[in-house]
Formats: C-alpha cells, structure tokens, sequence
C-alpha cells in the first residue's frame, strides 16, 4: 500500500464542503482541517504509484474550491499502533 499526503489550499468559505467531497473520493482514506499555511490535509491510500496520479490529478485537483495542492508520498509508516501489531503475539 502507498501512502500520499495531501496538502490542499481551498477556498476558506467552502472548506468543510471541500473536504466532504475529497473525503468521498476512491483513495482517499482521511481528511483533516487544519491551522497554519495550508487548509485541509489528505492522507490518499493506494496499490500503486499510478493511481496517486488517478486520485490527487485526476479527481481531488477538480473538486470545486480546491485552489492548490503539494502532494508528498511517504517513504515508512512509523506509529504506536504499528508496532504494537508488529510485536504482537496475538494474546489478550
């Protein structure tokens, strides 16, 4: 699984309808609104290096108010709950 972080720029006025729309789009698995220079951020989770392309170019770049978006794709997961999975031995 591939992993792209989506910084989006939207139209402030029509930030929460934006990021219903990008929510809705295949690929994308989370939207968050956030402080500081961008509006919205956008986690896009898919099988191959091409359908970022289909997600963030094709799609997310078109929804209505989206102004600019910087997109990075993540290299390794690192998170609590990964390693907690990792070293698991599957007792409760």
């Amino acid at each position: 699984m591939i992993t792209a972080i989506v910084f989006v720029k939207a139209d402030v006025a029509r930030i929460p309808e934006v990021a219903e729309a990008i929510a809705a789009l295949d690929g994308v698995s989370e939207v968050y609104s956030v402080t500081g220079q961008i509006d919205l951020i956008a986690l896009v989770r898919v099988k191959a290096h091409e359908d970022i392309a289909t997600v963030v170019a094709d799609k997310l770049n078109k929804v209505p108010g989206v102004n600019a978006t910087e997109t990075h794709i993540a290299f390794r997961t690192y998170s609590k709950h990964d390693l907690e999975t990792a070293f698991s031995l599957g007792l409760d």
